[in-house]
């Protein structure tokens, strides 16, 4: 293990001690670092090295393609009004009441998740559209960024379309993943209580002040500035055909499938096949159609994109990092690992390798196909009911994505929170805050298991 050991220690002191001369908590130095020790001791070579990151960034290629278009979204739909359309709707309906107002955004966010199907999609797409609103509440970039990812992480696993779930219910040959989603509506339910009673901690003021709350009511707000929610109700209508119809455009249509087609063929590049980047693509391209937009096409490209430079540095060498760590074969020594064990350690050593993995590749998603893939029906086989092995499974995914100091999710979160807000926010103190969720989800998964 101390393959694995050494560069995660070096990822978390890099990370964590800012007063290391030039390096010192610079993410993007941690975790190419990280990589760099994770190559030399599999024993890559450069060319290895070279290869196994070209292999990480293609792997995680649609997060970098979902936070440059995203970006740009998100600054399309500033200059289109719909964010302000969006807040002044939620501030009307909720009035004075700043922890209602924030309760309904984590609502959103984890209904959002489950629409998208992915936290990190959630949080770019829904998540850019709250954070002035909670900006002007008073609430610090790193509140923001914790409501946000909380939010999102939450939707990953929410039914009723928990990808989560559905993927962990698969792995553990479970005929329906029925019986797991009616449970999951309990706990992930106490997840969104547990994450809106951390973010009413944030809030410092009783009421919200006068000059944020609109004098006219939400139905008269949405009548007169409805068409500035036109792209993203298009957004939404794909996003819901494709997941709750298994209706994908872009596998439907002659005109996509071709495109699709091409774009597949090229590294990195084939991170915009990805259906969610797809659909920020034609909302984008239908938000310019409108005289705010166009107008000021250059701005709104020319700002999207260095809102979200610093982000994409961190993907990419957040890329670097996970191809290494995949091609020096640390990945498989954490697979390894949770094979060889007995059965109480099972249950604990392989939930802390969902875990992990969940971690270090910022996807449940991941952690779920490369551990819960042997996980899974070896739970069974140690009498564990397949739907406390789906669902404990699912829950320690999700926890694992969002762990300090590595979750990716929360780089996404603090790129779309400071370039809005225009501050720095710090992505491990994201982290730490959103730690209840996280442990919640961490300690109802292994309760799950050990049942």
């Amino acid at each position: 293990m101390l393959l694995i050991l050494l560069p995660v220690a070096l990822l978390f002191l890099i990370i964590l001690v800012p007063s290391i001369p030039r390096i010192g908590g610079e993410p993007r130095a941690g975790l190419l670092i990280a990589g760099i020790t994770a190559a030399l001791l599999g024993g890559l070579g450069i060319d290895g090295f070279i290869s196994a990151s070209v292999f990480g960034i293609d792997k995680i290629a649609w997060v970098i393609m979902l936070s440059f278009f995203g970006s740009i979204y998100a600054q399309s739909q500033v200059e289109l009004g719909t964010m302000d359309t969006v807040l002044d709707t939620f501030r009307s309906i909720f009035g004075k009441s700043p922890k209602g107002l924030i309760a309904t955004v984590i609502i959103v966010l984890t209904i959002g998740g489950s629409l998208l199907g992915d936290a990190i999609a959630a949080a770019t797409v829904i998540g850019v559209l709250v954070v002035m609103g909670l900006h002007e509440m008073g609430l610090k970039g790193e509140h923001i960024g914790c409501i946000i990812l909380s939010g999102a992480i939450l939707g990953s696993v929410m039914p009723p379309i928990s990808q989560a779930c559905y993927l962990s219910a698969s792995l553990v040959g479970m005929e329906s993943p029925a019986p797991v989603i009616q449970l999951a509506y309990l706990t992930v339910g106490i997840g969104v209580l547990i994450a809106i009673l951390i973010a009413w901690r944030f809030v410092k003021i009783k009421q919200l002040p006068e000059d944020l709350i609109p004098e006219k009511s939400a139905a008269k707000i949405l009548s007169e500035k409805w068409y500035t929610l036109l792209p993203l109700l298009v957004l939404i209508a794909i996003v819901v055909l494709a997941s709750a119809f298994n209706y994908n455009i872009f596998k439907e249509l002659a005109f996509f499938v071709a495109i699709n087609k091409f774009l597949s063929s090229i590294p990195v590049i084939q991170g915009i096949t990805f259906r969610v980047v797809e659909a920020l693509v034609v909302v984008l391209i239908m938000s310019f159609f409108f005289p705010a937009v166009y107008k000021k096409s250059g701005s709104v490209i020319k700002e999207g994109i260095v809102k979200v430079n610093k982000t994409v540095q961190i993907q990419l060498c957040a890329g670097v990092m996970i191809g290494a760590f995949y091609k020096a074969g640390l990945i498989d020594i954490v697979k390894v690992f949770a094979e060889n064990l007995g059965a109480t350690a099972m249950k604990l050593g392989g939930g802390i390798a969902v875990m992990l993995v969940g971690m270090l590749t910022g996807s449940q998603t991941t952690a779920q196909t490369t551990i819960v893939t042997f996980l899974g029906p070896a739970l069974k086989s140690l009498d564990v009911s397949g739907v406390n092995a789906a669902l404990g499974s699912a829950h320690l995914a999700m926890a694992g994505q969002s762990m300090p100091p590595v979750g990716l999710t929360a780089f996404v979160v603090v790129g779309v929170v400071g370039g809005i807000i225009n501050e720095k926010v710090d992505p491990v103190k994201v982290m730490f805050l959103a730690l209840p969720v996280t442990a919640y989800f961490a300690i109802s998964g292994f309760l799950l298991l050990f049942i």
